[in-house]
């Protein structure tokens, strides 16, 4: 797999990717391949809740998996992370017969988002929904919706827009078919942040939501969009107009797979992988840096162990009890789940530390 300018987030309750790679670069943080054997619905028609706030920035909505089904994660106005920086959305692309998740960053400027019109501001290239301006963002009331009483950093300006359909991915059948320019791979290689831990939190709360998968809402989420991050509940709630487009997922819509591997049923398959040793330029810094891998990578090998024991004896109890096919099946869709579970969890634990140790510029 080749290394790309930008960061592949590993999805949900995925199956994790066998390979990661690292870069001492902050525009080049780690890379996770996931390979989804069909794309995603298309993105459902709803309208914006109003804007809670100065200074919180729109992210719209997007379908992300969770291992066997797509689910929809709420758009919500979130706080930006730093004056000046804008939210480039997370994207699905087609790419040697995978489907991948490209996740969404903060940065001055907005990158590619696969030319996949979000709406709002979002039409496929950049953003026109608003800007910074004096230390002060400023809300473009031609496309979000803010309360004028309480937030006056307002303009009225209108570009040349038409939404000609609702997918959700960028090549392959049927998918977007734009390519990032010059100047979006710059901001690819430029410094940017991941996602706040709100947005985190927001993306968790929604993969427990059985209503937002597809399989259930039909590509038509009963929520579709949030006044805050993480609250699904209350008058800021916005329900789908209508689904964007008709969703016939194949009957295996669980056959995905890591790139290069195939899925893990027991924490026996699993191997934490080591992480590149750091490469700061800085001796104490990369000294430090290398203690804090070593202490994630043994916490993570002894919970594998653990789990490792756990299904070795349940195994065992199985067979002792003389179970038949359909116990035996359900325990190993359960060992599956817990596997995929822990992988994801320790895939963004290494993750979000590698993310923290990136040289800021």
């Amino acid at each position: 797999m080749r290394v790309k300018t930008f960061r592949i987030l590993l999805c949900a309750v995925a199956v994790m990717a066998v390979s990661c790679i690292s870069s001492s670069s902050s525009a080049s943080p780690v890379e996770v391949g996931i390979s989804v054997s069909f794309g995603p619905p298309a993105l459902p028609v709803y309208e914006q809740p109003v804007c809670p706030g100065d200074g919180y920035i729109w992210t719209p909505g997007y379908w992300a998996w969770d291992g066997g089904d797509y689910y929809w994660v709420p758009g919500t106005w979130v706080l930006a992370p730093e004056v000046g920086y804008l939210w480039t959305p997370p994207w699905w692309g087609w790419e040697n017969g995978l489907f991948l998740f490209h996740d969404g960053f903060w940065g001055p400027q907005i990158g590619f988002y696969g030319g996949i019109d979000y709406g709002f501001g979002y039409f496929g290239l950049g953003f026109v929904g608003g800007r910074w301006d004096g230390g002060h963002f400023f809300y473009n009331r031609a496309y979000v919706n803010i309360n004028e009483v309480s937030i006056h950093n307002v303009y009225n300006e209108t570009v040349v827009h038409e939404t000609v359909n609702h997918v959700a991915y960028n090549g392959g059948p049927g998918g977007i078919t734009s390519r990032p320019t010059a100047q979006e791979e710059a901001v690819a290689r430029g410094p940017h942040v991941p996602p706040v831990s709100a947005q985190n939190r927001h993306a968790e709360t929604a993969m427990g939501n059985r209503e937002l998968k597809a399989s259930v809402n039909q590509g038509k989420p009963p929520i579709a969009a949030t006044g805050r991050p993480g609250e699904f509940t209350g008058h800021d709630v916005v329900a789908t107009r209508e689904a964007g487009g008709e969703y016939h997922p194949p009957a295996d819509r669980g056959a995905a797979h890591p790139a290069g591997g195939a899925a893990p049923v027991h924490a026996s398959d699993l191997h934490a992988p080591r992480p590149a040793a750091p490469n700061t330029g800085n001796a104490k810094m990369d000294s430090k840096y290398q203690k804090q891998q070593d202490k994630l990578y043994a916490k993570q090998e002894k919970e594998q162990q653990k789990l490792q024991r756990q299904q070795d004896e349940e195994h065992l109890q199985l067979d002792k009890s003389k179970g038949g096919d359909p116990q035996r099946q359900q325990m190993e869709q359960r060992h599956q789940q817990q596997t995929q579970q822990m992988q994801q969890r320790q895939m963004q634990e290494q993750q979000h530390m590698q993310a923290r140790q990136q040289p800021r510029k």
